[in-house]
């Protein structure tokens, strides 16, 4: 196959024609008419999507089949049916009268390929594999979406502006370019970004309460992705991970405010006045919490401080390690023939507080899933079995879901006190659906009765 000729094309008030009246044929005319083309739809029946186009005025369709005088005078034509006969038909004629022509999942009967295309204002990113994997293009045009931030499209319009002043100005050719290279520099992006804040933000700043998910970067939303990006400043927990910190700008300013047991660290009021602050001062602050911000952290308490203060804020949620740890042993949290409830608890409490928790468990076979568990594994499983839950309930023990150091570690409540203490942050899954993660699996599996499986395939915990 020749090499391609990467080219954009100007459509508009150009005569286009669209043979086909599916969802397929839609997302084309759609395509069309955002560049401004003159679109002509040719099909029996429609899909309402284009018979609203119609109606609005936008297209033409012509509710009958195809006839080969629709291509007469035409400057590009899709075909989007079912029928490959009428495709061949369709493409030699526009073979015969010089036609662009695109027929959907045809390479053969193609003079261009659909690209997959990144947006941002005039900003446009086309990939294109010449028609060998739609999906592959796709899968890369998400992936720049979350690099490529939605600012650039207003800022690739100001330098377009500040080109054509330029353009007219009595300067010479070397001292523009110059110029041009210092107006779409990253350094200039960022100073765009920033009066972009201040414009659209009657208060100085915004506090984002971001779920940095259990540890994977990948794990992250894309808007937690785009807004931790852009953070002036980010004040983090403890166990969120150096991948997920590394997608914060070099420039930011990078607090660990993490509360460690048994070490003194920054109390709770501290971090509300730093959020306060920095509020005040910078435009983007990111609360950076492992997990769902939501689940097991103070964000309750840090929300209310900015509510009082009057600050402006958003929350992100994140995946919450116990989706992660279920994912990573391959469980279902709950399941119809054995659990239909799930209950989320922290072992994390003053002493006599969890046990009292435990007492209001459902004894119907709920899914409990315990956070922050401790290191006295004995201590947790008495009080689980003093609760009523039987000793030989399956449990699982999971470490650092999702993260190169993972382990999962199948046993019973019986015998909990024995399992080697895990590395933080770990939790225990405690019911009948934790049995799953052994019973479907042969000897050898990740997951194993009364041994570790580590991530990094060769140690144990």
């Amino acid at each position: 196959m020749d090499e391609l000729f990467p080219l954009f094309l100007k459509l508009a008030e150009r005569q286009c024609l669209v043979v086909g009246g599916g969802t397929v044929a839609e997302s084309k005319m759609q395509s069309l008419v955002r560049c401004g083309a003159s679109v002509h739809v040719v099909a029996p029946e429609a899909t309402p999507g284009i018979r609203g186009t119609a109606d609005s005025g936008e297209i033409v369709w012509d509710a009958r089949p195809f006839l080969p005088s629709d291509v007469d005078g035409v400057f590009l034509v899709v075909g989007a049916t079912n029928s490959p006969e009428l495709h061949q038909q369709i493409f030699r004629l526009c073979q015969d009268a010089g036609i662009l022509c695109n027929m959907v999942d045809e390479p053969d009967r193609c003079d261009f390929y659909y690209p997959a295309v990144v947006r941002r204002g005039p900003l446009q990113v086309a990939i294109s594999t010449g028609g060998h994997s739609p999906l592959l293009a796709q899968r890369l045009r998400h992936e720049l979406e979350e690099q490529i931030a939605p600012e650039y499209g207003p800022w690739i319009e100001q330098i377009g502006r500040q080109r054509r002043e330029l353009q007219r100005a009595n300067i010479s050719p070397e001292n523009r370019r110059s110029i041009l290279r210092d107006l779409s520099s990253e350094p200039s992006f960022a100073e765009f970004k920033s009066g972009q804040n201040y414009a659209t933000s009657e208060s100085k700043g915004k506090v984002y309460f971001v779920g940095a998910g259990p540890g994977d970067p990948d794990l992250l939303t894309r808007k937690a992705w785009n807004v931790l990006r852009s953070a002036d400043v980010v004040l983090h927990d403890a166990l969120v991970s150096s991948e997920v910190l590394s997608i914060a700008p070099a420039g930011a300013v990078v607090w660990d405010v993490g509360k460690r047991c048994g070490a003194k660290s920054i109390t709770q009021q501290e971090i509300h006045a730093l959020l306060i602050g920095y509020s005040s001062t910078a435009k983007t602050v990111v609360r950076l919490q492992g997990g769902d911000p939501l689940i097991f952290g103070r964000a309750g308490e840090e929300i209310s401080a900015l509510r009082d203060a009057g600050v402006d804020f958003e929350v992100i949620p994140g995946v919450t390690a116990a989706s992660a740890a279920a994912a990573s042993a391959q469980i279902a949290l709950t399941d119809r023939r054995v659990a239909s409830q799930l209950i989320f608890l922290s072992a994390h409490r003053r002493e006599g507080e969890f046990e009292r928790d435990l007492k209001s468990v459902s004894r119907t076979g709920a899914t409990l899933v315990i956070y922050m568990p401790g290191r006295d594994y004995q201590r947790l499983g008495r009080a689980l079995r003093d609760a009523g839950i039987s000793a030989e309930t399956p449990c699982l023990i999971v470490s650092q879901a999702s993260s190169p150091g993972e382990s999962i570690y199948h046993t019973d409540l019986a015998s909990l006190a024995d399992v080697p203490v895990s590395p933080t942050p770990a939790l225990v899954i405690v019911g009948a659906v934790a049995a799953g993660a052994n019973a479907e699996r042969s000897t050898g599996d990740r997951v194993r009765r009364g041994l570790a499986f580590a991530g990094n395939r060769d140690k144990g915990v």
